[in-house]
């Protein structure tokens, strides 16, 4: 058997009209309706919107979460497993539910809340860089004041977060092929979100994790855990630490994995995977039609 990852992306990956299909598959019905009343609104209808309202935190994150869930509950409907999973930032909640660490409506309780505060964050800004020296980055990144990497995504693609001031510092001095400003609410991955983190930790105490048998890699640490304690301890981390997906990657092979399914509305962390490790399997699924592929 080909030894297999499951990875699911996060805030970015969405648009409009994503899912559809899947939410419209008789098995997806029962879940569905669990989430809009958790919610207070329609999961499907907010992602048919033309406005692009799922682009907004608040509707990004518990939209991404279900969708995951969901593609998770279709693949092992269908007889598939992970033999290791991961998630990109808010997609590290689909890859808990995956494992097992909770069930849907604990995971979609968490991140119902992580939306909420997050969308509410105004301080500090956040930009992408691409093609640049590492070197000269992380140089500049550890002389300047209130500014982190926030996503190391790939060897050429990066995020940073922080303060206006120091971020604009960073784009000033380090050159790239492009950096660009994201259109996010606050310095998220910062410490900057400390408060936000704080005010979160208090609900996340009160849930239970599992331990699992399919390791997890998490974005604070690209190490496989299955202890639950260890889980959640990484998760309680992850809203100011930074998202090691270039890390991640690279443990894979390491982890005897041959094949990569991004389970998610996009190719965003195939792409990002396939600059860093070329020699793995890549595959999407993210619509009923690409199951078929499987």
């Amino acid at each position: 058997m080909v030894k297999t990852a499951w990875v699911f992306p996060g805030q970015g990956s969405q648009s409009v009209g994503m899912g559809m299909d899947v939410m419209e598959h008789p098995t997806s019905q029962a879940q569905l309706a669990i989430a809009d009343d958790i919610l207070g609104w329609s999961v499907r209808d907010i992602c048919q919107r033309e406005d692009n309202k799922v682009s907004s935190t608040l509707y990004t994150q518990p939209c991404l979460y279900v969708l995951e869930s969901l593609l998770v509950d279709l693949l092992r409907e269908q007889g598939h497993e992970p033999d290791l999973v991961a998630g990109h930032s808010l997609g590290e909640y689909g890859a808990l539910y995956a494992a097992g660490a909770f069930d849907f409506v604990a995971g979609l309780r968490l991140v119902k809340l992580r939306s909420e505060l997050m969308s509410q964050a105004s301080e500090g800004v956040m930009a992408a860089l691409m093609g640049f020296q590492r070197e000269d980055l992380e140089a500049k990144i550890a002389e300047t004041a209130d500014v982190v990497l926030a996503n190391d995504n790939n060897p050429v693609q990066v995020v940073i977060s922080g303060t206006p001031e120091g971020v604009d510092a960073v784009l000033a001095s380090v050159k790239s092929k492009r950096a660009v400003k994201l259109n996010v609410s606050g310095a998220f991955h910062s410490p900057l979100m400390a408060p936000a983190a704080h005010e979160f930790q208090a609900v996340l105490d009160a849930v239970e994790f599992r331990d699992v048998t399919i390791p997890v890699l998490s974005n604070v640490d690209p190490t496989p855990a299955t202890d639950g304690t260890i889980l959640k301890q990484r998760l309680s981390q992850q809203m100011t630490g930074s998202v090691r997906w270039r890390e991640i990657s690279l443990a894979f092979p390491d982890q005897g994995i041959e094949q990569v399914i991004e389970v998610g509305p996009s190719s965003v962390l195939t792409g990002l995977i396939k600059r860093t490790v070329k020699s793995l399997q890549l595959t999407n699924v993210g619509t009923l039609e690409q199951f078929s592929a499987l």
